[in-house]
């Protein structure tokens, strides 16, 4: 018996995600078709002038935005900020430093300085195990 081998493909939400970039802004021929594994390698390994275009202006998902300004997405969502933003946009929000952003990133620093402690604290248990 012979088994077949079928292309790998996805939906362009999860390849949208994959690739960093707010779907509806993407091109409607991408919208609209499925991508395969070697499609999503190729836009990922040589971009077209759309997607680098996306990445570097936006408009970007939450995920992406969150990181930018250093801030979980539910703090994006305390903060307000439910819509993809542009860089421009995130680099205003940087420079006037609301209130909401300045409490979030320390939010967001006393997590990962939590999340150290604790990796360094099961490291050290299974050392002595």
């Amino acid at each position: 018996m012979k088994s077949q081998h079928s292309t790998q493909t996805m939906k362009p939400a999860t390849a949208a995600k994959k690739l960093g970039v707010y779907l509806p802004a993407t091109p409607a021929e991408f919208q609209e078709g499925v991508v395969s594994r070697a499609e999503l390698n190729e836009l990922q390994a040589d971009p077209p002038e759309w997607l680098r275009d996306l990445r570097l202006n936006g408009p970007h998902p939450r995920p992406v935005v969150a990181a930018r300004l250093g801030v979980s997405i539910a703090g994006l969502a305390r903060g307000g900020i439910t819509e993809p933003l542009t860089t421009e946009r995130i680099e205003a929000l940087k420079q006037e430093r609301p209130e909401w952003l300045e409490k979030e990133r320390a939010t967001q620093a006393d997590v990962r300085k939590e999340t150290a402690r604790i990796k360094k604290r099961n490291a050290e248990r299974a050392a002595q195990a």
